[in-house]
């Protein structure tokens, strides 16, 4: 944090003493900035923690030259004098009682308040929706990815489609549905501020938010692929088959939803924190095992009952997208931090 102030530089240094943000630091005047050239200045911005009676030139040349040097700024401003450094700033910040409608103009944000203590509850309520539209989009594009996948090589292979029309109607309006949104009111990670900020060049299809994406659809049309299989050449009917088939896929989603409530933690991190999304499962697993055992639903949802061992060897099958995840987000981390 630093502080940028048209006040005297003794009285800036005591005011940024007493508030903690004058420790190693250096003091410098908008006299000594001028002084100095671009190249000079850009070695010394980093040490510098107040910069006393400046000029908006002033606030606008620190700012560049935090931004060159890599960082994300924030600036804080209430005066027309502020503006310019606000347009320049990454997050401009106006005050919303004192702040003059030029700065409120120039700024991406106004605190309604005039509370600095709510600049952070601001970043961290962004970070968390974009953190929640992440992880939303993350589950549902991997759904998708596996269903089209599965039929898609099923066909290609030659074997019978081992969904229905409307056994993939239902996967993506009712089992895809209530989990993304609850995925969208997920609760936050415990490090969330401790994260330094997201590159604002960068979008939200990461390498690790495409890996989990591809690797999540691609290895349950893969296993869901070998149940459809096995189930034929067991002696399984056919529609006894679709249905093992249906039931997998619907299983992994179920998986697949509680390991995307992050895209870096275990799924074992606080599995259950999301209590809509523990709401959501049940739910869905009431109407799966409606749309398995109730005689009416057997004909348009193309269903057979299934056996204890049959839901045995599905679960095993499903469970097994999350030890693949896991690995997955193991190696991520391990090439993020190398």
């Amino acid at each position: 944090v630093v502080m940028i102030t048209g006040d005297h530089p003794l009285t800036a240094a005591a005011i940024a003493r007493e508030l903690g943000l004058l420790v190693h630091g250096q003091v410098m005047t908008g006299s000594e900035l001028d002084a100095i050239s671009d190249e000079d200045f850009a070695n010394i911005v980093e040490t510098v923690d107040v910069y006393a009676r400046v000029a908006p030139i002033h606030k606008l040349r620190v700012v560049t030259a935090l931004q060159q040097k890599g960082y994300v700024v924030a600036m804080t401003g209430d005066g027309v004098n502020d503006a310019p450094a606000l347009k320049k700033a990454d997050i401009g910040i106006a005050m919303g009682i004192t702040g003059t409608d030029v700065t409120k103009e120039a700024s991406a944000m106004t605190i309604t308040d005039d509370n600095f203590a709510s600049i952070v509850a601001a970043v961290e309520e962004g970070r968390r929706i974009f953190g929640n539209i992440k992880k939303y989009l993350m589950y549902l594009l991997s759904s998708n990815i596996g269903e089209i996948t599965l039929m898609a090589g099923a066909t290609f292979a030659g074997l019978p489609l081992p969904l229905t029309a409307t056994q993939i109607l239902y996967v993506n309006l009712a089992t895809d549905g209530l989990p993304a949104l609850a995925l969208a009111v997920d609760p936050p990670d415990d490090d969330l501020m401790q994260q330094p900020p997201r590159d604002p060049r960068r979008g939200i299809f990461t390498r690790p938010v495409v890996g989990l994406m591809m690797v999540g659809g691609l290895w349950s049309a893969l296993v869901n692929i070998a149940l459809f299989v096995w189930a034929m050449q067991s002696g399984r009917s056919m529609v006894e088959a679709m249905t093992m088939t249906f039931v997998s896929l619907v299983l992994i989603q179920f998986f697949k939803a509680y390991n995307f409530r992050s895209d870096h933690l275990s799924v074992f991190h606080r599995p259950f924190a999301n209590h809509w999304l523990n709401l959501a499962i049940i739910w869905e697993l009431l109407l799966l095992l409606a749309v398995v055992y109730l005689p009416f639903l057997h004909e348009p949802f193309s269903t057979f009952p299934l056996s204890p061992i049959d839901w045995l060897i599905i679960t095993l099958v499903a469970l097994t997208v999350v030890p693949v995840l896991e690995m997955t987000k193991w190696v991520l981390r391990r090439q993020t931090n190398g």
